[in-house]
C-alpha cells in the first residue's frame, strides 16, 4: 500500500513531512508514504531543499495521493503540464489535500459540491473557484478529504491510516508521537477529528 506525498518547489514542510513521517510509522504493516516531486529536487518555503523519492508518474500507481501545500500552489494550478501529471482517480484512490492543496483538487474538477477545509490565505481563491470552505480542520466524503491549518495534516495521515489499516493502527501512531502525558488525549481528537469530519467514512 502506498501512498504519494505530491510536494511541490515552495512547498510547505510541515504539510509534507508530518503526514508521510505519521504513515511511514506504518511501514512494518505495509504502508509506506514517498515524497513525490515534479522534479528531482524542490525547495521549500524556507529554503529546505529535498530530492523527491518518487517521480510524479508514481501517482497513478498510489493507492492514496496527498496533495501538500506551498507558496507557488497558484502558479501550479496555472500550469496545464504539471496538472497533466496528475490523474487521479477517487474511484480508486483515497485523495486528501492540505490547505492550498485543496486549490489543486478545484482544479482537477475532483471537489464538484464536495466542500473543502483550508488555510485562511488559501481560502478567498478556493471560494472563488466556487467551492464551499468550511471553518473546520478535516472534511472528508468517500475517497476525497481536505484539511485546513499546518497541523490539521495529522487528521489527513488518521485518515489515511484508518482507511489503509484500521482505527487501532491510527490511534497506536497518534498516541506514540504525542507529547508525553497526553497520547491518550491526543490520540482521541484525532479520532473525534476524522469522525466528525467524514461523511461515509468507510
Amino acid at each position: 500500500m502506498q501512498v504519494a506525498v505530491v510536494t511541490f518547489d515552495g512547498f510547505n514542510e510541515l504539510d509534507s513531512f508530518i503526514a508521510s513521517a505519521l504513515i511511514n510509522r506504518c511501514s512494518k504493516d505495509g504502508l509506506e508514504a514517498f515524497i513525490t516531486t515534479p522534479t528531482p529536487v524542490v525547495m521549500s518555503m524556507n529554503g529546505v531543499e529535498v530530492t523527491g523519492q518518487r517521480p510524479m508518474e508514481f501517482v497513478t500507481e498510489a493507492e492514496v495521493v496527498l496533495i501538500g501545500s506551498g507558496v507557488k500552489t497558484r502558479d501550479v494550478v496555472a500550469d496545464d503540464r504539471l496538472i497533466s501529471l496528475l490523474p487521479l482517480d477517487p474511484s480508486r484512490q483515497l485523495v486528501g489535500a492540505q490547505c492550498s492543496g485543496a486549490l489543486v483538487l478545484a482544479r482537477l474538477g475532483l471537489l464538484g459540491g464536495i466542500p473543502a477545509c483550508t488555510d485562511i490565505k488559501s481560502r478567498p481563491f478556493i471560494e472563488a473557484c466556487g467551492v464551499t470552505v468550511l471553518d473546520a480542520p478535516f472534511h472528508a466524503e468517500g475517497n476525497i478529504a481536505t484539511a485546513g491549518g499546518c497541523m490539521a495534516s495529522q487528521y489527513l495521515a488518521t485518515w489515511v491510516i484508518t482507511r489503509m489499516l484500521g482505527e487501532e493502527a491510527a490511534r497506536e501512531v497518534i498516541g506514540y508521537v504525542a507529547p508525553v502525558g497526553e497520547n491518550r488525549e491526543t490520540a482521541e481528537r484525532a479520532m473525534r477529528a476524522i469522525r466528525t469530519g467524514a461523511v461515509a467514512l468507510l
